[in-house]
């Protein structure tokens, strides 16, 4: 049996919710399980007409049904791109942002190491300090027992004059 299929009409069939593919294939089922059955052969009985009509339904709503399957398609797409470049800009974000921590990071590092070199230079100063300290005391003590062993020196040779002095007038007393 030769038949035409028309595309008019398939945005009505469509939109009324008799033409959706998926509810012309529950009719097409319907059919065959109420069809008569042809008993010894797993056979049924269809309505040719009524087959073939739901068949014509199925072509004129593929058109329909296929374009939004494109749109499907192309709107999944588009969203897979915008959370492509979404993840791109987040990805960005997070290494500027690791970059600017490690920079961060770099001039703590810088800061400590310049602390700890401040430090190791004012703990050698302070040594420095304490070492020409001591020394100078050193030498303010040996100058001092210099000059005390020179005036020690000296009330002992004054005293060993005077004794001398003193023994002669005692001599020429007695």
């Amino acid at each position: 049996m030769e038949r035409s299929v028309s595309f008019e009409g398939t945005a009505a069939r469509l939109t009324d919710g008799k033409g959706s593919i998926l509810r012309i294939l529950d009719e097409i089922e319907e059919m065959v399980e109420t069809a008569t059955r042809i008993p010894m052969t797993g056979k049924v009985l269809v309505d040719d007409h009524a087959l073939l009509d739901s068949i014509d339904r199925i072509r004129t709503g593929l058109p329909e049904e296929l374009r939004q399957a494109k749109w499907l398609t192309k709107e999944r797409q588009r969203v897979i791109q915008e959370a492509e470049a979404e993840c791109e800009r987040m990805i960005e974000e997070t290494k500027t942002y690791v970059a600017k921590m490690a920079g961060e990071t770099e001039i703590v590092r810088m800061a400590q190491a310049k602390a700890e070199e401040i430090l190791a230079e004012a703990k050698r100063t302070a040594n420095d300090l304490k070492v020409d300290a001591r020394d100078y005391a050193d030498e303010v003590l040996r100058q001092m027992e210099q000059t005390l062993t020179k005036s020690i020196n000296t009330v002992r040779k004054g005293r060993e004059e005077l004794q001398e002095h003193w023994g002669r007038e005692r001599e020429e007393e007695y």
